[in-house]
């Protein structure tokens, strides 16, 4: 029977007053527990549960949240979670909406740092191959810090007190949220000015800076977290400019330590490992001089000893040098005769031989009166037997080669045509 005391609601009136009761009551809320169940939907939502030893609460954290946030929603990490509780009617189950999480005390955060550091580290982020050098005086030092504080006033003091040079700050949150992707916004800033600068229209340029300091003081394990953020590491490992990394103090180590091109145990440090002394650079330079005129003095005095020395040798010198011309010419004399006296001697041995030669020529033969019988191939016909086989032959004489011809047949031929006259011939009618 309906009172009105007790009116009939509906699902949805109920579902929706107990929704906005719960929204109302647990507002704004903080729960600690280990992450469980993680599902990353394809939409960019993460869903999973928080659980401690007796219960399990189901949790929400909708896409577009910080990086750290994200990070932290692995399963097994225990968190801290901030944001509110609310319903879901079409389950009749309730929820926890997260706006933001965080790693739960020193023992969570240094999980998640190892498995960070190993992650980066297969990565090849940290090699010491990709270590840049760090310039010897540079023109101009670029650095990443909080504008306010010790920090960048212990730099500006330690590199005026070495050697001055130009400074750009590009200011940073150094802790808390928003302040990993200020300074890996910063780092990207310097790499993307040009090398040869910007130039405004009043004149003065922005140059580029020769090397980059990442500073913060010191604080707790918790306040230095933004440094180990990966968007920071990374952005420190991509860096076309050379990084000194200066965060905490000198027993502080976060991972852009590990990508840095060069760590500084603090702020000063860096400042120092920046730049040399002036003062000592310019007293090495006085040393250095001082050294390259004793070393030329020491020259010039061990030269002039030598040529005072080549200076007193001298007479004597001549003395050598005469004596030696005079055995020059002695030798020279001698080698002259034994080549005159050679080929006089091997001269006349050769006119010797060639009148020899002259002597036993078949020409002298000739000219004496006799002559020498040659065939057409200039073969010697040396018997007459030889003539007689030729039609014609040649006969060498001093002065001329004269041909002769035999007119001889062969036997045969001959018989043959004094048969045929034989037979043609009449006789004579008158006895003749």
């Amino acid at each position: 029977m309906e009172t009105e005391q007790n009116p009939i609601l509906s699902v949805t009136q109920i579902s929706l007053s107990l929704k906005s009761c719960v929204e109302q009551v647990f507002n704004n809320i903080r729960v600690k527990g280990e992450v469980v169940g993680v599902k990353k939907a394809a939409s960019g939502h993460v869903y999973f549960s928080l659980k401690d030893t007796d219960s399990v609460l189901s949790a929400v954290c909708w896409r577009g949240r910080d990086k750290t946030t994200l990070a932290a929603l692995e399963d097994g990490l225990e968190i801290i979670c901030t944001g509110k509780l609310s319903t879901y009617p079409g389950r009749s189950n309730y929820q926890m909406i997260v706006e933001k999480a965080e790693p739960a005390g020193i023992g969570a955060l240094l999980k998640l740092l190892a498995e960070r550091k190993e992650k980066l580290e297969k990565e090849g982020l940290f090699d010491e191959s990709k270590k840049k050098q760090i310039p010897y005086l540079p023109n101009t030092i670029g650095v990443v810090t909080s504008p306010s504080g010790a920090v960048i006033r212990d730099i500006m003091h330690r590199l005026n007190d070495r050697f001055p040079r130009q400074v750009y700050l590009w200011p940073v949150l150094v802790q808390g949220e928003g302040a990993a992707e200020q300074i890996a916004s910063a780092i990207q800033g310097f790499n993307n000015i040009p090398t040869e600068g910007i130039k405004f229209e009043n004149g003065k340029i922005l140059q580029r800076p020769d090397v980059l300091i990442v500073a913060r003081g010191g604080g707790s394990f918790e306040d230095l977290w933004c440094f180990n953020e990966e968007v920071v590491v990374r952005a420190v490992a991509k860096s076309n400019i050379p990084i000194i990394s200066a965060v905490g103090h000198e027993t502080d180590t976060t991972l852009i330590d590990y990508a840095a091109d060069l760590r500084a145990p603090t702020p000063t440090g860096a400042a120092e490992k920046a730049v040399p002394v002036r003062a000592e650079l310019i007293l090495m330079i006085e040393q250095l001089k001082n050294r390259n005129l004793d070393a030329l003095f020491r020259f010039i005095n061990e030269n002039k000893l030598k040529l005072d020395s080549l200076a007193r040798a001298m007479p004597r010198l001549n003395e050598l040098i005469n004596l030696f011309f005079e055995k020059l010419d002695d030798k020279t004399e001698r080698l002259s005769n034994s080549i005159k006296t050679y080929y006089t001697t091997h001269e006349n041995k050769l006119d010797f031989l060639s009148k020899l030669l002259q002597s036993y020529s078949y020409k002298s033969v000739l000219e004496r009166g006799f002559s020498l019988a040659l065939d057409k191939e200039g073969n010697i016909i040396s018997s007459g037997k030889q003539a007689e086989e030729k039609n014609s032959f040649f006969i060498r004489f001093s002065d001329k080669k004269v041909s002769v011809s035999t007119n001889n047949q062969p036997e045969k031929n001959i018989k043959k045509t004094k048969q045929k006259e034989n037979k043609t011939s009449q006789g004579n009618l008158f006895g003749e």
